[in-house]
This record gives C-alpha cells, structure tokens and sequence, in this order.
C-alpha cells in the first residue's frame, strides 16, 4: 500500500516492534468457548508473577466484553494519553513487598459507560488491537499477558498475526467435553497460526464445598489433561474452584494476594512456574 495510508501503517509497525521488543515474553490466553473462566486464569497469572518480582503488563484483548479492570478492581479509572498520543497503562503499586507493580490495558479503562455495548465489526477492533499493540508505552516488562475473547476470530488473529516475539499460548478450559471439543480448536487454530503452545489449563477442577472441604467434581474431571495428552501440548494443570475465587473476582480484590494458603492459589502458582520455565527454557 503506497502514499499516506501506507506510510501511516508502516510507521505503526515499526512503533509496534519497537515496544514489543522491549518485552521479554509475550503470552496469549486463548479458550474455545466462552464461560470457562479464561479471564479470571489471566488475571490470577498475571498477578502471580507480578508477585514474584517479575514486570508484568495484562493487555484486555476482549472488546465486547472487558473485565479484567472489574476483577482487578479498578473499574471506573481511566486510561491517559500524552501528547504524542501515546497511551500510558493504568499501573497498580507492587502487591507484596519485594514484588513487582502491575500494568495494565483495557478498553473499560477508556472512559465508556459499563452498560456501554461495543458495536464494531472486525476492521475496526484490528485497529484499536493494533493500537495497543504500538502505542501503549509499556516500557521494560518481563511479561506481557493478553487475554483474548473465546474463539479464534478477529482479535487472536490479529494478536498472532501483529506481535512480533510472541512466545506462545495458553489454552484454557473446564473438563467438560463441549469445552474440551472448542478447545481442540484452538489448540489447531495456534498450530496452523505458527504459534507454540505452552499447554493446556483445566479451570473449575472440581468445586471444593466451602463448609466441609470435600472435593465434588461438578464438570467431570481431567478432560483438560486427556485432551493435552491426545493433541500431545503440555498441561499446565488444574485448578479448582473455591467460593473465594469466584467472590474475589466479582468483586475487584486480589485472590492470590488475599488468599495465598487455598487450593486455587496453590495450583495457580505451580502453573506459573512451569510457565515460566517453558517460556524461559524454551523447553
């Protein structure tokens, strides 16, 4: 494409590699369907490595329905750019001491009503992914995670498509079949986008009562550890679901930070270390 059109999307590409090369690891969160708590993985990983000292930014690729600055409890703050029209991300102060602080993006974090519908076709959410992409000013990050919305259409496409260095994706699901069938898909969408995968999450693992702590597996149990073994991607793990979990997301506080001793926070923190040795070991 040649004249200014051209010139614009080539200065755009060449902001965007520029950013992203200052980010170490990028990973996708990707997920078959929708309702499989694929956000509430995003969030907590992101919050676990923040935990762990590392610089982390969360991108909120999921444009029509945004809510990772609900579950890290800064709706209704807002997003600010400079005058070069460079986009500063919302940072949250280091969650523990030794820790690290927590950026991120969002598109609830732009000043829109949360009764708001998002009406765009593809063109115009490619747009503003790229956007992100390039002119958010990220600075130095060890992680960047991007959560994606269920399926494999416009906004992973053009995830996988646009980042440069993009070190991998995370599948989640719950070990329900209809969830296990869509995430094959995505699965397949990774491999024919030429992207690696790093494994597979089983969300909502069992439900542990709350009341007398007995383990009821209200979805069925290992289908996310099955379906790895038979599409050969490694697992990651399980992890199950507890009431706090769930409240602790509804209502904007830090699980991992509030609730470090449950079950859900332990396996969400064995997952990031064997993410993490993936993404660092390239094993």
């Amino acid at each position: 494409m040649h004249g200014p059109q051209g010139e614009a999307m080539e200065a755009q590409n060449k902001r965007l590699k520029e950013r992203m090369d200052r980010i170490t690891h990028k990973i996708l969160i990707m997920s078959g369907k929708g309702g499989v708590g694929k956000t509430t993985v995003s969030v907590n990983l992101a919050v676990a490595l923040s935990m762990k000292g590392f610089r982390v930014g969360i991108l909120d690729t999921d444009l029509h329905g945004p809510n990772i600055a609900k579950m890290l409890g800064v709706q209704g703050e807002k997003l600010y750019s400079s005058e070069d029209d460079t986009i500063d991300p919302l940072e949250i102060v280091p969650l523990v001491p030794g820790g690290s602080s927590l950026k991120v993006v969002s598109l609830a974090l732009s000043g829109n009503g949360d009764d708001e519908p998002i009406i765009w076709r593809g063109p115009i959410k490619i747009s503003v992914i790229k956007q992100f992409l390039a002119d958010v000013n990220w600075g130095e990050l060890d992680y960047l995670i991007i959560d994606s919305p269920p399926g494999t259409g416009d906004e992973p496409l053009t995830v996988v498509q646009s980042l440069p260095g993009l070190s991998g994706s995370v599948v989640v699901t719950t070990p329900q079949e209809v969830s296990i069938l869509d995430s094959r898909k995505s699965i397949n969408f990774a491999s024919r986008a030429n992207t690696r995968m790093l494994g597979v999450v089983e969300n909502m693992s069992g439900f542990i009562c709350p009341h007398c702590g007995e383990r009821i597996d209200i979805f069925g149990k290992g289908g996310g550890e099955r379906a790895a073994k038979e599409m050969a991607v490694p697992f990651l793990g399980a992890i199950p679901m507890e009431a706090e979990l769930m409240q602790a997301g509804d209502s904007g506080r830090l699980f991992m930070k509030e609730f470090p001793e449950s079950l859900s926070a332990k396996a969400i923190l064995g997952i990031t270390d064997t993410l993490i040795a993936a993404v660092e070991n390239k094993a």
